[in-house]
């Protein structure tokens, strides 16, 4: 009797099979054509928001609604102890010596942070808004609708609102990804702050402070999508997934309750210092703040702009 006669000896036995890739992930477009599509979605929102409130009956009648002219004067002045307080902010925000300043801290943050070349390129995209700004106040007319509660001066959109939101969203660029996050809700705020004192002032109407918004969200996009596209920045994660979204709703949601809070509640005496127009418009204005800026933070969560002492692009 032979051993292992039922055994197939002397037959080579089949090695290891080598493992069968992994089914690939759902396909993402690289980060610099999501803030390229979402740069031109706002292109196309300003476009969409100076033809109905700049061209339209309609919009024009709500900008009045919202925001009446003052009896006397013809202006969009509000009749509230407030407008002392927003003229001084707006002062204080134009001065060039403090302009300077944010600039100049935006620049020593992206050296500190080995993001120089995105500080500068946020330093170009602040004085782009306010150019550009300046430009479309001067070169799109304001047809007279014959509308009571309006007039032909053309002030779309905000070049302080703009300038504004394209200064927090410089610092977004040279920041790593948890500060921007921290940066949100305190910089929306002081966004919303500008864009209150620009209404109640009379300098701008309500389209004019989400113009200006819509304006630095967009140019912030292009910077942003420009240096990645550069750098070949891609997300770390591959792109968002369901419990990153949700997340990021979460607390785009909490930031809005805060916000609307702080203006109805914490801010003294707006609520009833303002007509209800007024306080509409600025919530609104507020509201609009935060969901682009939670938005295009979120887009940019874990893009990296740094780059290290060997030249080489590095990782948050």
């Amino acid at each position: 009797m032979s051993i292992g006669s039922s055994y197939p000896v002397g037959r080579s036995t089949p090695g290891p099979q080598p493992a069968r890739p992994l089914p690939h992930p759902r396909a993402v477009a690289p980060l610099g054509l999501r803030l390229l599509a979402a740069s031109l979605c706002c292109l196309l929102a300003l476009t969409l928001t100076a033809v109905a409130f700049v061209r339209t009956y309609p919009g024009q009648w709500l900008d009045g609604a919202l925001l009446p002219r003052a009896e006397r004067g013809g202006g969009y002045e509000q009749q509230t102890v407030l407008v002392g307080p927003a003229k001084t902010v707006l002062a204080g925000f134009g001065s060039p010596t403090l302009l300077a300043a944010l600039l100049g801290a935006v620049l020593l943050v992206g050296v500190l942070r080995r993001r120089l070349v995105a500080g500068v390129v946020g330093v170009g995209m602040v004085l782009c808004a306010v150019v550009v700004a300046g430009a479309a106040k001067s070169a799109l007319p304001r047809p007279d609708l014959q509308i009571e509660s309006s007039t032909t001066h053309n002030s779309f959109p905000s070049g302080h609102v703009a300038a504004a939101t394209a200064l927090l969203l410089a610092f977004m660029l040279v920041l790593p990804g948890w500060a921007r996050r921290w940066l949100a809700v305190p910089g929306a705020a002081g966004v919303t702050v500008i864009a209150a004192a620009a209404m109640i002032a009379g300098w701008h109407r309500f389209s004019d402070a989400l113009g200006g918004v819509l304006l630095g969200v967009a140019l912030f996009c292009l910077a942003a999508a420009a240096l990645a596209g550069w750098r070949g920045d891609r997300d770390a994660d591959g792109g968002p997934d369901g419990g990153s979204l949700w997340r990021g709703l979460a607390e785009a949601a909490v930031g809005l309750v805060v916000l609307v809070w702080a203006l109805v509640v914490v801010v003294p005496g707006l609520a009833a210092s303002v007509q209800r127009g007024a306080l509409v418009a600025i919530v609104a204005a507020g509201a609009m703040t935060m969901f682009l800026v939670g938005s295009v933070v979120f887009l940019v969560r874990s893009a990296d702009f740094a780059v290290a002492p060997s030249g080489r692009r590095t990782t948050q």
